[in-house]
């Protein structure tokens, strides 16, 4: 496949900066990706940020590296408790009934898995290992209620990810939550004592029975995947502070070496200008697009072209359905080369080159598949046109490989099945005959079977609704 071959630039939270990106042992780059909590249903918003690390991925590997990423499943913290309690069922039956939904979704986006995908209640004994660290050489505490703390004043270095004012900063202040807002800062929970209300959920440690806090358990699994130093850390914009904050303290505390060398956040999701909340019925599954008719193709590009990672996304049912036109614009673009002999495409032309460049040089800036989207639409629609001259064409084949080697977005869905080719067949003979009646109904026939079809010199095209 044809590699691009210009510098790769990233914008790092950390710096606040677009840097060149260079790995710390190239071609091989490590990436760590926070993964769900799995108490419900993730929705668009959450795999805006996953499909965000996969086009991360996939122009890594455009770009000539060797991408290797490890994702965590959060399947133990205050929201998994409650929400299992609630449902009166054990905590990993409870939570493996959401990872198995989840990954059903990433493959219905076509999001590339990640190479390693642990659980944290699988790695409680490492986390135990690393608050050993932080109590040893003074940046832990035990408190009062045998909860285990991060003392931040240890840190001087404290809030440099998230800009906060360290005057702000509260040492003595204890916040037990997993979650807090920014003017709650104070020495967070690594450890967190038993209380009734975990019920069953508990481990032994040196300091009595409890569980982890949210932090320490992206810390302990990255660390132990991707060893204490590593390339690259993502997530979405809202774990910049607390949850990547506090795994920077800790992480570097506990090892006296950087931790992850690149920050990259992506931003979120609104849905008709508001941002997503049950009270506004505007949280949106991956199944609930597929109910309307789309598919994860549609929604897929949606996420990935509507804006840059950087930029605040606004997901409309009108901006979905211009999804699924663009990517129908491609199908058909597809569908007229693809039946050609080889003989038809030059192995390089210029315009396959310039795009190539163009593509990549869109690529290079930080992600921007925007950009190079456009570069890309532009090439189609100067292709058709020597399609519709007959002249010669571009190595299409290997362009379109690389190009879709990002975007993702694979083969159109299935074929039609038995019945509706039946139908189309059936349909086809009517026309001959010029019973238009006949024919208009079995369009009808075929539209129900969630088909459309449309007459072209070449005869009838089936495409899926």
């Amino acid at each position: 496949m044809t590699h691009c071959r210009s510098p790769l630039h990233l914008f790092n939270t950390f710096s606040r900066t677009l840097e060149e990106f260079r790995p710390i042992a190239p071609p091989k780059v490590r990436i760590y990706a926070c993964g769900p909590t799995v108490y419900g249903r993730a929705h668009i918003g959450n795999f805006r940020t996953f499909l965000f690390v996969d086009l991360l991925r996939r122009v890594l590997a455009l770009f000539g590296f060797e991408p290797e990423q490890v994702m965590n499943y959060t399947d133990v913290d205050d929201k998994t408790i409650a929400a299992a309690q609630a449902a009166s069922l054990p905590l990993r039956e409870f939570t493996s009934r959401y990872i198995d939904l989840f990954e059903q979704d990433m493959k219905t986006l076509h999001i590339l898995l990640p190479d390693r995908r642990p659980k944290a209640t699988d790695h409680i004994g490492l986390m135990i290992a690393l608050i050993e660290k932080l109590l040893q050489n003074g940046h832990a505490y035990v408190g009062e209620d045998r909860s285990v703390y991060f003392r931040i004043d240890s840190f001087p270095d404290y809030g440099r990810l998230a800009h906060l004012d360290r005057r702000g900063l509260q040492p003595g202040a204890r916040i037990a939550q997993d979650e807090y807002v920014k003017e709650s800062v104070g020495d967070f929970a690594l450890w967190k004592a038993w209380k009734p209300e975990d019920g069953e959920v508990g481990w032994d440690s040196p300091w009595g029975r409890g569980r982890p806090g949210w932090h320490i358990e992206c810390s302990a699994m990255s660390m132990h995947y991707l060893g204490e130093e590593f390339d690259i850390h993502c997530g979405g914009s809202d774990l910049v502070f607390p949850h990547h904050e506090n795994e920077i303290a800790q992480s570097r505390c506990a090892t006296g070496k950087a931790f992850a060398h690149v920050w990259l956040h992506c931003s979120h999701v609104l849905v008709d200008g508001e941002k997503m909340s049950k009270s506004l019925g505007n949280v949106y599954s991956v199944a609930d697009v597929l109910a309307k008719g789309y598919t994860g193709r549609h929604l897929r590009f949606l996420l990935l072209t509507a804006a840059h990672y950087r930029q605040t996304l606004n997901f409309t049912w009108d901006a979905l359905a211009a999804a699924k036109a663009a990517v129908d614009r491609i199908d058909d673009w597809l569908a007229r080369w693809r039946p050609l002999p080889a003989e038809r495409f030059a192995a390089a032309t210029p315009e396959g080159e310039t795009l190539l460049s163009s593509f990549c040089g869109a690529l290079a800036e930080d992600l921007n598949l925007p950009d190079a989207l456009g570069h890309f639409f532009d090439f189609l629609r100067a292709t058709n046109r020597a399609l519709d001259l007959g002249a010669p064409l571009p190595n299409l084949p290997a362009i379109w490989q690389a190009v879709d080697s990002v975007l993702g977005l694979g083969e159109p869905l299935d074929t039609p099945s038995s019945l509706v080719q039946e139908l189309a067949g059936r349909r086809a003979d009517a026309r001959s005959r010029k019973d238009w009646k006949e024919s208009d109904s079995l369009r009808e026939a075929i539209e129900q079977e969630g088909w459309t079809v449309r007459d072209t010199p070449k005869g009838q095209e089936l495409r899926r609704r």
